[in-house]
Parts: C-alpha cells; structure tokens; sequence
C-alpha cells in the first residue's frame, strides 16, 4: 500500500485520538429511508413484490418483472406499487435497526486508534448481528411477504391485512404466536449471509477502494462499494431467499426438507436463482441508498459533534 493511501485510510480510522461511536439506530433508520425510495422496486418488499411473486407464482401468473408490475398497474393502481409500506418499515426498525446495530457496536468495540478489525472479523461480526436481526425481524418479515403476495392470490384467499399492526394482530389471534416465527431458521440463516455479504463487503470494498485509487472517502466511493454489496448479497442470498419466500407465503405448514425434495423434484436446480433479475434490480439500488443514508447520516453527526470532515471511523 502507497504512503498516501496509509496516510487516507489512517485519517480514517482515527479522530481525537479514538474511533468514533455512532448511535445504534442510524443502521434501521439508514434503511427505512432507502425502503421509501425503492419501495416502486421492492413493490411490498423481501426483495420486491415481483420477485416474491416470480418465487411463489403460479403457471397461467405474470411472467417476469414487466408482466408483473403491469399486473400490478390494472389490478391495484399506482398505489398497489407501495402496497404493504407499513411492513415493510416495521421489518426495516426491527430487522435492519438490530444487524446494523449490533454489527457497528462490535466494530466499534474491536477497533482501537491505530488498527480495526480484519476482513475474516467482520464477517463473523456481521454473521452474528444478521442472526440476531433475523429473529428480531421474523414476524415483520413474515407479514411483509404475505401483503406482497396477497394480491397474487384469489380474492377468496386473500387476508386483506389494512397494516403492519392489524396483520400482527390478526396473526397472532387466528394462529396462534408461533405464526409470527414461520420460516424463522431459512429467515436467520438468510440473515445472516446478506448481513456478512453486504455489510462486510461494502467495509471491505470500501477499504479496498480507498487503499488502491485515488478516490477519498466521498460519495463516488460509497456509491462503489454499495454498488458491489449489492451484486455480492444477491447472489449469495438468491437460494435462501426463494426458499424463506415459499415458506412464508405458504397456506399449509410444509417441513423444508420436504419443500427442498418438491422443488427440486419439479423445477431441477434453476429453482436456487428463480428472480435474481427483479431482486438485484430491488436489492442493489437498496443497498446503494442505504449506504449512501448511513454514510450521510455519520457525516451529519461527526459535523454536528465537532469533528472534521475527514475523520472518523464508521463504526
């Protein structure tokens, strides 16, 4: 590494001495904010309502993300595009609140004025806070897949959920509590490969950036490594994802050993990246804004709390 690239990364790491502490929820609010930018994309959320629905659709359903979104137009409106916002924000508090919380303390608790943590700590950091955030998450993620894939349903069939609360209530009255955590271990497990594959990533495409162009710590980086977080997280995430969308949208309780022998049995392997197209186009403008809030978030409070421009890391 070149003498001026050490000498960026260290105006980086260090403020006054010590690393910077930011507050724990820039993470959820970063990340509502980026849900009401690309929620027309997500279209209800769980990466898009046109990939919960190329996931969970039928035969004689709409074919790929513009036969969907048409769908949507006729059937529901320009409004049907944001349908299921209120889920979608609560999973956002509750899910992306506690990850990137719990991923930025632990960075912060391991990062010292001269060294942070390494690329293989980072990940086993951000494995643990995307497991936790996926059971804080669960029941708001559960209620997002089933408002996006409602009006995929029969009328007959249709739960007609008015919003986040009436959905939770109703669950938890008609179901019984466990409803609320359907789906919760392919949930954490996908959990915790998006929180490694994008929050890991986009620290370590970061650095990479910083250390091997010229580019400083501005917004053209963070549009970078956001950028390839996202592609990075999509196509981990792409077999889980798919899976926890079949399980949660189910109307019958279904093992997912069993669900595994169906799928595989009917539709071979291409099952695994069934909607990559709809979730990258959902996932990585997602990604992008969500770092570029959280990236403006900590620049706002190193100015409001004195510091300079430069420094400071984000932990």
């Amino acid at each position: 590494m070149s003498s001026s690239a050490r000498s960026r990364g260290e105006s980086v790491i260090q403020s006054k001495g010590k690393p910077i502490h930011y507050p724990f929820w820039f993470g959820g609010s970063a990340s509502c904010c980026a849900a009401v930018v690309t929620h027309p994309l997500d279209l209800g959320r769980r990466s898009g309502i046109s990939q919960v629905r190329l996931q969970t659709r039928t035969p004689d359903g709409p074919r790929g993300m513009l036969s969907t979104f048409v769908h949507i137009l006729k059937s529901n409106g320009f409004l049907g595009l944001y349908g299921g916002l209120s889920a979608s924000l609560l999973r956002q508090i509750t899910y992306s609140t506690t990850r990137f919380g719990i991923y930025e303390e632990l960075k912060s608790t391991f990062t010292t004025p001269t060294t942070t943590p390494s690329f293989p700590s980072l990940i086993a950091m951000a494995s643990t806070s995307g497991f936790l955030g996926g059971i804080a998450g669960n029941p708001a993620d559960v209620l997002n897949v089933r408002m996006q894939h409602d009006a995929a349903l029969p009328p007959p069939q249709r739960r007609n959920y008015a919003h986040a609360l009436d959905g939770l209530i109703r669950m938890t009255r008609d179901e019984g509590p466990r409803s609320l955590f359907r789906g919760v271990a392919p949930n954490s497990m996908r959990a915790v490969l998006m929180t490694a594959s994008q929050l890991a990533s986009y620290d370590g495409f970061k650095t990479l950036i910083l250390a091997r162009t010229p580019l400083s710590d501005n917004l053209y980086t963070h549009f970078g490594a956001s950028f390839l977080a996202g592609f990075v997280a999509t196509t981990i995430c792409s077999p889980v994802d798919v899976i926890k969308t079949r399980i949660m949208s189910a109307t019958e309780r279904e093992g997912l050993g069993r669900l595994l022998g169906r799928v595989f049995r009917v539709e071979g392997v291409g099952w695994m990246f069934r909607g990559w197209v709809p979730s990258f186009v959902r996932l990585g403008p997602h990604t992008v804004v969500t770092f570029l809030f959280l990236e403006q978030h900590k620049r706002v409070w190193r100015v409001l709390h004195g510091e300079r421009e430069e420094s400071g890391l984000a932990v």
